[in-house]
């Protein structure tokens, strides 16, 4: 199972991306809401995936938080909802913004999404609304690389000092941000370490 994926952003499309990962291109169906904030072409990207694998074909989707991943398997999960659609549902609304949908029983908003009629709708938030009471979906913060070099590797001493990757990558792009570019990788870490911990 491919969980994640962090390589060059080697294409971008209206519904995909192409990721380069030590050379292997990886097609990686998205929601316009993640491919609007990977940033541009040859640029460094970290996504959360799902690999759906049927009779006829293998789809990898590519999320850019842990909350988007998890709303994706929660709604592929009811009846009539495949990848694509649940894709639709995400582009049209954030994880927030399902979580209240469903939370509220508000069937209208959730078809707003292109390819979701009421009746599909309707389904959605009857089936989810218990399911999402008690479930702790992860973190709403993108998942996308500030830049690559010194940032990847501030990501990767996080993670091996036990954050998630999302909080990993979270704390890193506000280090990042306050810092510059030019930060050196001890520097990064330290303001990272101490971003992660408010």
């Amino acid at each position: 199972m491919i969980a994640r994926l962090t390589g060059q952003l080697a294409e971008a499309g209206a519904d995909h991306a192409v990721i380069d990962v030590a050379g292997v291109g990886y097609l990686v169906q998205a929601s316009s809401r993640t491919l609007s904030v990977i940033g541009s072409i040859g640029g460094q990207v970290m996504l959360f995936t799902e690999l759906q694998v049927r009779e006829d074909s293998m789809t990898l989707f590519g999320f850019g938080s842990a909350a988007e991943r998890d709303w994706f398997r929660l709604l592929t999960g009811v009846q009539g909802v495949g990848g694509r659609v649940a894709l639709a549902i995400l582009s049209a609304l954030s994880a927030d913004e399902l979580q209240k949908a469903v939370a509220s029983g508000d069937k209208a908003m959730v078809a707003r999404a292109q390819g979701v009629g009421p009746k599909l709708a309707e389904r959605i938030v009857r089936e989810l609304k218990d399911k999402v009471g008690g479930l702790a979906l992860g973190p709403g913060t993108t998942a996308v690389l500030p830049a690559a070099g010194t940032a990847n590797d501030a990501v990767s001493a996080l993670t091996n000092l036990g954050f998630r990757p999302a909080e990993a990558n979270a704390a890193v792009a506000a280090a990042n941000d306050e810092l510059g570019d030019g930060a050196s990788l001890d520097t990064l870490v330290r303001l990272a370490l101490k971003k992660a911990a408010r």
